[in-house]
């Protein structure tokens, strides 16, 4: 037997499937060299000499996974949210990414905002940085030090945007290239291509990262139809397009894998050709609530064939940890329950962790739950503080109490890529 064999015994509980919790009481969990070896009710005999890290009554789970959020934002969690998402942008979000022109802040701020990611069980992300380039790096390095998964991308933005972060459109180009080339190497963070939205940029500009997505094969994430002012000025630049999601499909950026983030207001042609193109949804309720911008349909998506994943949005959104955004999921959808005269169903707590873990692993090349062979990502949570001695509760009852009254505070111990971080 090898060395790099972790075995994790105590309350075990994942989402193999949409909608589908599977929990074992007093399971134990395998790791092989970093990879799920799998997840058993009893310890398999090859098994029963090795040493067993136990967990007790501790709920062993899977990490989580947010698909939007923005990491110059992180200082502004909380500020500003009395506003709607165009003043927001210029009064509060604007001013705070201009700083990260100095490297030195941004690495404090990124330092920080890495640490909060793992301390509450995030292990896995899409990042939008700031226009700047060694900032972006920088976001990168922290990343990829602290074994946070996923995409960072440098923002572009040539118009409609304050002067000091307002990019020549040919050098947007360049310093992108300059990110992918310089970013490629990393093994745990890979570039994405990231237009800030579609009013802050030219048709040349989105033209010109079509092409580099093309050329180095890199997926895209930007904003969709997330407020209603918003769309209106696409329409105001883009006379001649079909619809918001035609200047990005007509600019080469509906590619597959890429993250398109809100689509509150998408239309059935802007989700088939989502779905056609294998982009995916990004659902932020807590953002979408906070700037009074709308409500996703989310159960629409699903069945129109568009994969959709969680982001926190922060800072338009006021939480970095996950099991706030799913509590948001579950309860925007009562509001669009309401809203399709009770014709699309309320999401379950369950339907809402898959999105939050497996959906994110999946878009980043995993199977769904714990799946063998994939790198371990879990986390052990203790919700001893929320229960009563001798109350009866299922591990499925304790499990979804202990996402809706969680903190990170009770998060004992998280893994990422088979390691430990906490």
């Amino acid at each position: 037997m090898s060395n790099e064999i972790l075995i994790l015994h105590g309350d075990i509980v994942h989402a193999p499937s949409f909608a589908n919790l599977r929990c074992i009481e007093g399971g134990y969990l395998v790791a092989v060299d970093g990879k799920v070896e799998g997840v058993y009710e009893t310890l398999p005999e090859r098994f029963e000499d090795l040493y067993v890290t136990e967990c007790g009554s501790k709920i062993i789970t899977q990490s989580f996974c947010d698909m939007h959020l923005h990491a110059p934002q992180y200082p502004l969690m909380g500020l500003g949210l009395d506003m709607q998402l165009l003043d927001w942008l210029n009064n509060y979000t604007y001013p705070e990414e201009a700083r990260f022109a100095d490297l030195d802040y941004a690495k404090s701020v990124y330092e920080a905002f890495t640490r909060d990611l793992i301390n509450s069980g995030t292990t896995r992300a899409a990042v939008y940085s700031s226009i700047h380039t060694e900032a972006t790096l920088a976001l990168a390095k922290c990343m990829e030090a602290k074994r946070v998964t996923g995409f960072v991308g440098k923002v572009n933005m040539d118009r409609n945007c304050p002067a000091e972060l307002c990019e020549n459109t040919e050098e947007s180009l360049r310093a992108t290239e300059e990110f992918i080339e310089r970013a490629k190497n990393f093994k745990l963070v890979k570039p994405m291509i990231t237009p800030r939205f579609a009013p802050a940029c030219t048709p040349e500009l989105l033209n010109g990262l079509g092409r580099l997505a093309e050329k180095y094969d890199v997926p895209v994430q930007t904003h969709l139809s997330e407020n209603i002012q918003e769309i209106l000025l696409v329409h105001e630049l883009f006379p001649d397009s079909a619809g918001y999601w035609h200047v990005y499909e007509r600019a080469g950026l509906m590619r597959p894998g890429s993250l398109m983030a809100h689509c509150i207001y998408s239309d059935d042609t802007e989700r088939r050709v989502m779905s056609d193109n294998g982009v995916w949804a990004v659902h932020c309720p807590c953002s979408n609530m906070d700037l009074c911008s709308g409500i996703m349909p989310l159960r629409r998506f699903i069945y129109d064939g568009v994969n959709v994943v969680l982001g926190s949005d922060i800072s338009g959104g006021a939480a970095i940890f996950m099991p706030r955004i799913m509590e948001a999921t579950v309860r925007i959808s009562k509001m669009n329950w309401l809203a399709t005269a009770q014709t699309e169903p309320i999401l379950s707590i369950a339907e809402a962790f898959y999105l939050a873990t497996s959906a994110g692993a999946k878009r980043m090349g995993c199977g769904e739950g714990f799946a063998p062979g994939d790198p371990l990502h879990c986390i052990v949570a203790d919700d001893a503080r929320m229960c009563v001695a001798g109350e009866g509760r299922t591990l499925r009852e304790r499990f979804e109490r202990m996402l809706h009254r969680m903190q990170p505070a009770d998060i004992t111990a998280v893994w990422s890529e088979g390691v430990r971080v906490k």
